[in-house]
């Protein structure tokens, strides 16, 4: 018989986002992928997770980031 999956698991999976990918990260913050994986090595850019070889990120993580590079107040 197939296992099927709890319906607590279930619908915590309809709210996720998918990872993205270097390439869909560097085309949204408007830089080269190669960029990225500098930023990686020095450890200022955006966390990214090792799925398997693959590096992905999360998105809300990406924005986290960007956030914190303002140079100003956005309260003002």
């Amino acid at each position: 018989m197939p296992r099927t999956p709890s319906s607590a698991a279930a619908s915590g999976g309809a709210s996720r986002t998918p990872l993205a990918t270097p390439e869909e990260v560097a085309t949204y913050l408007g830089v080269p992928v190669k960029t990225l994986y500098q930023w990686r090595h020095r450890h200022i850019g955006p966390d990214a997770l090792k799925v398997g070889r693959h590096l992905r990120y999360r998105w809300q993580e990406v924005d986290a980031w960007l956030n914190a590079q303002t140079s100003y107040d956005l309260t003002v």
